[in-house]
């Protein structure tokens, strides 16, 4: 299960509506160990795209070397759906790469506006189970 703050669901949101049409993507840190998510980091998608989402490779460089200064890890990755529901794409399979982070998707596709859809799921070694997702205060 996602424990995650309403503050940073809100944040997770308003990102995505922000760079709507494309993609929007980030991570939430907390302390090495931890599992709890505590910091929130907005991410540039490098595709620019509506589809596909990448980090660029010098900004998580700096994000692994950010992680290793502070004791932290990765707990969340996230990232938009603008077109479709959200649910882990073949893509989004392929490239899941941190076993223990939650893969958060959120979607804003114009069928479902104003609301929207969030979701986490575990990707594991190419296996996808969605998780409950539990928002504090």
């Amino acid at each position: 299960m996602l424990e995650i703050s309403r503050e940073f669901v809100d944040a997770i949101l308003a990102q995505s509506r922000v760079e709507y049409p494309d993609e929007c993507c980030g991570v939430i840190l907390g302390a090495a160990g931890s599992g709890k998510a505590t910091r929130l980091k907005p991410m540039i998608n490098a595709a620019h795209s509506p589809t596909f989402y990448e980090f660029d490779s010098k900004d998580l460089l700096a994000l692994y070397r950010e992680i290793d200064d502070n004791d932290e890890e990765i707990v969340v990755i996230y990232h938009s759906h603008t077109e479709t529901e959200a649910r882990p794409s073949r893509t989004d399979i392929a490239y899941a790469s941190e076993p223990e982070a939650h893969y958060v998707l959120v979607s804003t596709r114009e069928e479902i506006a104003p609301a929207t859809e969030f979701r986490s799921f575990r990707i594991i070694e190419g296996v996808v189970s969605e998780e409950e997702v539990s928002i504090t205060e």
